[in-house]
């Protein structure tokens, strides 16, 4: 009974969005990535850069989105350093995402200590605060849920949107959809395949950095190591749930975050007091692989994604 009383309340549903929206930026990102061909696995460090990055750029005294910015720009730059090495010179595309992985975590927290030596506790922020929309936010439960947020989580479904915009209502995304099926083809059309890979890894670690942001500019107030917590594992895995489409993804993410969400409140119930705790946290990651399994089935792989490309060749 007391389950049901959780997933009919507003606050529960409203946890659930706000967890979920790092996963729908990194995720979105991700799966720019895939569908032009290159499987980015450095996002778990560039999540742990965006977070640092961003949460240190307004702990110096700039504004909340300028540090979104800087976040942006931080994953980027390590976009840039994956695809030069995947597209254009063809390395191993697992290697090398988990080389900017350890890469980019370790030089998160050097710059954390070489930048606060003397702290013992992570200083605090004033992260984003929640922005209530006019009426729609007195929609019974779900007005709560999804309109009574940060302005990140609002970003996060605004990027959904504008990822399958792009993907399948313009020249660019058809162009880049092609270069993970069928890159030749994208070469006959006189397009560069390495520009438009490289252009997706770049943006997509972009989006990847932000989602890390939200951790320590808007769910949180402060940067400690470890934060991001495997949300970057979790993401891959959102994306072949989500087949490779935006709005599939965007339901897992909800999906996830729902799963765990769940679990931190039957803690708190009287089952909490029975079962060892670690069984909830099992619970959302159970639960997701049974749903990663049922659905990545039917999932259509893009036919060239891991598979490099050198001009001419066919």
């Amino acid at each position: 009974m007391e389950i049901f009383e959780i997933l009919l309340s507003a606050s529960f549903w409203a946890a659930a969005v706000r967890i979920a929206s790092p996963l729908i930026f990194a995720s979105m990102g991700e799966l720019i990535c895939e569908r032009a061909g290159v499987l980015n696995l450095g996002i778990e460090g560039i999540m742990v850069v965006g977070a640092f990055a961003g949460w240190m750029a307004v702990y110096a005294g700039t504004g909340l989105w300028v540090g979104v910015g800087v976040a942006m720009a931080a994953g980027m730059l390590f976009g840039l350093l994956h695809a030069t090495l995947t597209v254009p010179f063809g390395l191993s595309q697992h290697v090398v995402g988990l080389g900017i992985t350890l890469l980019a975590t370790s030089a998160a927290y050097y710059a954390y200590r070489l930048a606060l030596p003397e702290v013992t506790s992570p200083p605090r922020i004033i992260p984003f605060q929640l922005y209530e929309v006019p009426l729609l936010s007195q929609i019974p439960i779900l007005g709560q849920a999804l309109f009574n947020q940060t302005p990140l989580t609002y970003l996060a479904f605004a990027v959904v949107g504008v990822t399958a915009f792009v993907l399948y209502r313009t020249p660019l995304g058809l162009a880049l959809r092609a270069a993970g099926e069928n890159p030749s083809a994208v070469e006959a059309q006189g397009l560069s395949v390495t520009a438009l890979r490289m252009g997706a890894v770049i943006v997509g670690s972009g989006l990847m950095a932000v989602g890390g942001a939200f951790l320590t500019m808007s769910a949180f107030d402060s940067f400690f190591f470890e934060m991001v917590n495997g949300r970057g594992w979790i993401c891959i895995a959102l994306v072949v749930f989500g087949a490779w489409r935006p709005g599939k993804a965007l339901l897992g993410a909800l999906l996830f975050a729902a799963f765990d969400a769940l679990q931190i409140r039957l803690q708190q119930t009287g089952l909490g007091m029975l079962v060892p705790y670690q069984v909830f946290l099992m619970i959302p990651y159970i639960l997701s692989i049974l749903a990663l399994i049922l659905m990545s089935r039917r999932a259509e792989v893009p036919a060239a994604l891991m598979v490099p490309y050198n001009r001419g060749e066919r």
